[in-house]
């Protein structure tokens, strides 16, 4: 789709979208993190902890903005995910009464695939990559006639993660920067919706799934490596058409983290905060922890921490 044909999602469509899905969502916290134990004693740090949010990640949001703003057929829904956001709409499927069938690839990690199961939907594993599941989940919908809740490249799936933005602004209203992760641009573009320029968005990838970064240096969404620990959330082939213009426009820059960087960033979250993060999760603290994202001293960051479903840790007791 060409990006001049994509109607893109502004504050007036979050704003629209935001009353009918609240009531189907948590307020998820914001907590202070004294910057010192980072080397930034002057920097104050505020984590959004969307990880808190139903599902185990903001993957909520885009996912009843979906079933409650579109019109849905009796073959139900049908949603191609690395993990976070299948298990969201399988909650919101529940939660609605609607029938929904998962598809996920290989590498969706073991508390994913039991979070979905959980949540009474059809899961359906095959493939190596979140590309092998949407296919899957595109062939699904020319047999059955279900509903394609896109997990990025949707109009209210971008909406609905833009509340975000908007609960984080009521919340901490002088942030100067956001920093949020990039897999395929849902949670983003959202931001990017919501902020515009009133401050600096910043994106955060793996280094082994650049997908933002590549898109951002071509002009356009193009594909890009799929890999890395975060795979199974931050690793679609390409970000998507609709979201790519407003991070285009709005987001300053992309910071590359490593594997490594990522488990390091896990590890002082549980340290700082006893916080378990999934690496996607906190891929974007890692951007602060590692130093590869330094703000200016007296700055006001926010950071969302995107997701917590995992059961790989290997934290100390």
């Amino acid at each position: 789709m060409p990006a001049a044909a994509v109607a893109l999602v502004d504050r007036h469509k979050i704003l629209a979208a935001e009353p009918v899905i609240r009531p189907h969502l948590r307020t998820t916290p914001v907590v202070e993190l004294e910057g010192s134990p980072l080397g930034l004693p002057d920097v104050r740090i505020l984590l959004k902890l969307e990880l808190l949010q139903h599902s185990g990640s903001f993957k909520a949001r885009g996912a009843f903005a979906n079933l409650l703003l579109r019109t849905i057929p009796p073959a139900g829904v049908v949603a191609a995910s690395g993990g976070n956001h299948g298990a969201a709409v399988a909650y919101a499927a529940m939660k609605l009464g609607v029938p929904a069938t998962i598809f996920v690839p290989a590498i969706c990690s073991p508390a994913k695939v039991d979070r979905i199961r959980s949540y009474g939907a059809t899961l359906r594993v095959g493939g190596d990559f979140y590309a092998d599941a949407l296919a899957a989940s595109e062939a699904w919908v020319k047999e059955t006639g279900a509903l394609a809740v896109h997990a990025f490249d949707q109009e209210e799936t971008i909406a609905g993660q833009g509340t975000l933005g908007l609960e984080l602004q009521r919340q901490a209203p002088d942030l100067d920067i956001v920093l949020a992760p990039v897999g395929g641009g849902g949670l983003l573009s959202g931001l990017a919706a919501w902020y515009g320029d009133s401050l600096t968005l910043i994106g955060v990838e793996p280094e082994e799934a650049p997908t933002l970064a590549h898109a951002l240096e071509a002009g356009r969404p193009v594909a890009a490596p799929a890999g890395g620990l975060a795979a199974d959330s931050l690793a679609p082939r390409s970000v998507g058409e609709r979201g790519f213009p407003l991070m285009q426009r709005h987001v300053e820059r992309v910071v590359l983290v490593s594997d490594r960087e990522i488990r390091e960033g896990q590890q002082l979250l549980w340290d700082l905060l006893r916080i378990v993060a999934e690496p996607g999760g906190a891929a974007a603290f890692a951007a602060l922890a590692s130093g590869k994202y330094r703000p200016a001293a007296g700055g006001r960051i926010g950071i969302v921490v995107s997701g917590g479903n995992t059961v790989a840790v290997s934290f100390d007791p």
